[in-house]
């Protein structure tokens, strides 16, 4: 099985051309997230949100790195494991906790909860609940583009588990065919739910993107800065026209597959998770850097993230004390 301690070195001259301001902006999406996750673990232990969510913690750098390279106006779509793919792409908190809570406030006035959430003003097209269920709608909204010419991408995130999914390798065929500009994103988090992956899936996994003619390469998903450099050259590629590509961030979530599996040793040892929260972790690999280039000192870092903690803690207020969408909204929005 992979550990923490294999995983790919991280990048040491990527992120060296963006500004301090940028870097720190980084750093803070990357802090809200996880601060945001950990509120929706409260708000479920304290049994104010209804039904499950599936936490991204550990994973942060991925959906930073990715939406960093992006324009406000591209799309994305989104899986159950979504939080931090919103935020990242500029989701406000407070809607995204009032959805999470059934509030009318909410990005889907309630209705949708932690696995629907979307936002098409800032280009994310919506999570999705079903595993690869959004390949195809990444498709057509980079079938669109092109057909529009609005230079726009559309990144598709999708774990591991959509891998063993027959729609993804449907829409690679015709992302290659018709030169799409669409980038699919595989967040490889080591487990489809209680499984290892390497149980579930044969051969390597960037043949399979390969097999159709779409670039493919491999990022530390830990390293926000490797993730950010790669995507940025990719990003840039597919909207000159290049067509698809596929990028496979190695990764680990911190906890269960959602927040009911609080006891994981039955699947995978706690040795592991801690290892992997000692010697990988995201914001502390970030955090380092930062520090090692003196671009900041611990204190500032600190600032950033009591200024975080103070605005995710004021998100989730305004949920808890928001609305329930009206009886008469019963049959609104309801499509199937």
């Amino acid at each position: 099985m992979t550990t923490a301690t294999n995983q790919p070195k991280s990048n040491s001259g990527a992120g060296s051309e963006l500004s301090t301001e940028r870097l720190l902006h980084m750093y803070k999406q990357m802090v809200s997230i996880r601060l945001f996750e950990e509120q929706v673990n409260d708000l479920y232990t304290r049994a104010l949100m209804p039904g499950l969510a599936h936490l991204y913690i550990g994973e942060e750098a991925v959906a930073v790195g990715i939406c960093e390279a992006l324009n406000r106006d591209d799309y994305i779509t989104s899986t159950h494991r979504g939080h931090g793919h919103c935020l990242a792409k500029g989701a406000a908190p407070d809607r995204m906790f009032a959805e999470l809570l059934g509030k009318e406030a909410g990005y889907c006035r309630g209705k949708g909860g932690s696995m629907h959430i979307a936002d098409p003003k800032s280009g994310n097209l919506g999570a999705n609940a079903i595993v690869g269920g959004s390949v195809g709608i990444a498709a057509g909204a980079a079938f669109s583009a092109k057909h529009l010419g609005t230079k726009q991408v559309a990144v598709c995130f999708f774990g591991e588990g959509a891998l063993g999914q027959g729609l993804l390798y449907e829409v690679m065929n015709l992302a290659r065919l018709w030169d799409l500009p669409v980038i699919y994103v595989c967040e490889n988090n080591m487990y489809n739910e209680y499984t290892h992956f390497s149980e579930t899936t044969a051969g390597e996994i960037l043949a399979r993107p390969a097999a159709f003619g779409i670039p493919a390469e491999s990022v530390d998903g830990q390293d926000v800065r490797a993730i950010y450099a790669t995507a940025k050259r990719i990003v840039d590629q597919v909207r000159s026209g290049k067509g698809p590509a596929f990028l496979l961030c190695n990764t680990y979530r911190y906890k269960g597959h959602h927040v009911g599996d609080v006891n994981r040793e039955y699947y995978r040892a706690k040795t592991e998770e801690q290892r992997w929260m000692a010697e990988r972790d995201p914001i502390k690999i970030f955090t380092d850097w930062i520090t090692g280039q003196k671009l900041a000192d611990q204190a500032k870092l600190d600032e950033i993230q009591s200024r975080a903690k103070v605005e995710i803690d004021a998100a989730a207020e305004f949920a808890i004390k928001a609305d329930y969408p009206g009886l008469d909204e019963v049959e609104e929005d309801i499509y199937a």
